[in-house]
């Protein structure tokens, strides 16, 4: 992320909102370890190919993980990053990485005030690529870089304009970084090079694998600091809410090819990174061919499955047609014989009456005075 740092006093009575903030701000930029200061990381899976992400088709579910919030989908304008309420980031990384090569995102950035919506490419050790776009900022975009998680200075940020406001249309911001330059592009027009001498003799210039992240946040935040909140346009008013950034798909492309990517000591140069061989898990499951349809798996079974399915289906329905016969022979029966005890039934009570009415005929009962 690229807002200026400021080191905030916490009283008491803030402690909780720092809490809350704390996970927009993480839920974009954070490393669970970082190779810079051990030797136990974990290596990083690779990408290894070129691939679409069609989120008006599919979900994020696949090679994605989501690290903060949920997010929803259209057939029309893909997936939906919302902000509903206070504490709302909704944001979600690639489970693998990259080590040189192209990020292209179709979006439409989220309006609000103080609302950010950010395309980020960021390393284990904190070498990082942005795109952010400002929610209340309708005429330019803004494209940043870090190196090491250094941010002793905020002159790295340059705004691009956009012909149509970001918030209104979908533009293509567009990232292809080698280790030699990294170049940002708004709709297939170049914007900016960063050549690696550039970036403080190389020291600042991204140069690791980067794993890609896709979010919203609220920098307006009332309890954010106040550059910060200066940068991000102003207070976010979550009244005015919901605060939609929305993408339609992602193309990532690694220009390495490998099953891994490991740091071979902890000086973050791109020199150190090593490429184990193999066929990545990414590339496996973007691979893996879909589900076959009923009438697929019907035409790859042999002439001999087929007669012995035809044949099972055919028994079976034999025997469930004998068994309807059987129920609807055994409900006939049982009906008779309900039928036959009811008209017995009948029968006696005829009988009871007529003899009734005959004795009350000849006198045989005499009638109560007693009142009912």
């Amino acid at each position: 992320m690229s807002p200026p740092t400021v080191k905030p006093v916490y009283t008491t009575r803030s402690l909780l909102s720092f809490i809350l903030l704390a996970s927009l701000a993480v839920a974009q930029t954070w490393t669970s370890c970082n190779p810079l200061n051990t030797t136990d990381c974990p290596t990083n899976p690779a990408l290894s190919t070129n691939h679409t992400y069609d989120f008006t088709t599919s979900s994020a579910d696949t090679t994605w993980n989501t690290t903060a919030g949920q997010l929803t989908y259209s057939q029309t304008s893909g997936a939906h990053f919302n902000i509903v309420r206070r504490g709302d980031a909704p944001t979600i990384q690639s489970e693998f990485y990259i080590f040189g090569g192209e990020v292209e995102v179709w979006m439409r950035a989220a309006t609000g005030t103080g609302v950010v919506s950010s395309i980020v490419l960021q390393s284990d050790d904190l070498d990082e690529v942005d795109w952010e776009i400002i929610g209340s900022n309708e005429t330019h975009v803004q494209s940043n870089y870090f190196g090491k998680g250094n941010t002793t200075s905020y002159d790295r940020a340059i705004w691009h304009p956009v012909p149509n406001a970001p918030q209104d249309d979908f533009h293509n911001y567009t990232t292809r970084w080698t280790k030699d330059e990294i170049e940002w592009y708004i709709d297939g027009a170049s914007v900016r090079v960063l050549k690696f001498g550039d970036a403080n003799g190389g020291k600042n210039f991204p140069q690791t694998p980067m794993n890609v992240r896709l979010g919203v946040w609220a920098g307006g935040d009332e309890d954010n600091p106040k550059d910060t909140v200066k940068w991000a346009g102003g207070k976010t008013d979550y009244d005015k809410g919901p605060f939609t950034m929305s993408i339609k798909s992602t193309r990532v492309k690694d220009h390495s090819e490998g099953k891994e990517y490991v740091y071979g000591d902890m000086t973050g140069s791109w020199e150190s990174i090593k490429i184990v061989p193999g066929n990545s898990t990414a590339l496996k499951i973007l691979n893996a061919p879909p589900p076959l349809t009923a009438s697929q798996r019907w035409n790859k079974l042999s002439s001999g499955a087929k007669i012995g399915v035809g044949s099972a289906i055919g028994v079976t329905c034999i025997a469930l047609i004998v068994l309807g016969a059987f129920y609807c022979v055994r409900q006939r029966k049982a009906g008779r014989r309900e039928r036959a005890m009811a008209d017995q039934a009948f029968e006696n009570e005829r009988r009871e009456l007529s003899a009734y009415q005959m004795q009350m005929a000849k006198g045989g009962f005499a009638v109560s005075s007693r009142a009912f």
